[in-house]
């Protein structure tokens, strides 16, 4: 079984565009909303009022070159520096998009 999630956005177009520099591709294009997906991960905007930004959309990495190269595009979106965190035993950092949404880059350990 596979599954999407779904966001509403009041500016779809400049978040689609920030997945996709992420790295997402489109994997269907529909009136008001795109899925966007990385790997196995799908996810979509829908244009709708208000905007969805409550949750944390998560991305994993393989390691933590891949977390610290998606830091180094992002480093003036993110909270702080990629950090190991003890408690889930992953590294990571937090960071923003253009609606601010919590986005996570991680990886487990």
């Amino acid at each position: 079984m596979d599954g999407i999630v779904f966001f509403g956005t009041e500016r779809h177009d400049e978040v689609v565009d920030f997945y996709r520099e992420l790295g997402a591709s489109v994997w269907l294009e529909q009136p008001d909303c795109t899925i966007l997906e990385t790997g196995s991960f799908r996810f979509g905007f829908c244009e709708r009022e208000p905007a969805d930004t409550e949750g944390i959309v998560t991305f994993v990495f393989d390691d933590r070159d891949g977390v610290d190269e998606a830091y180094a595009e992002l480093s003036e979106l993110a909270d702080e520096e990629p950090r190991f965190n003890e408690t889930y035993d992953i590294y990571q950092f937090f960071a923003s998009d253009p609606e601010g949404r919590t986005v996570e880059f991680q990886t487990f350990e």
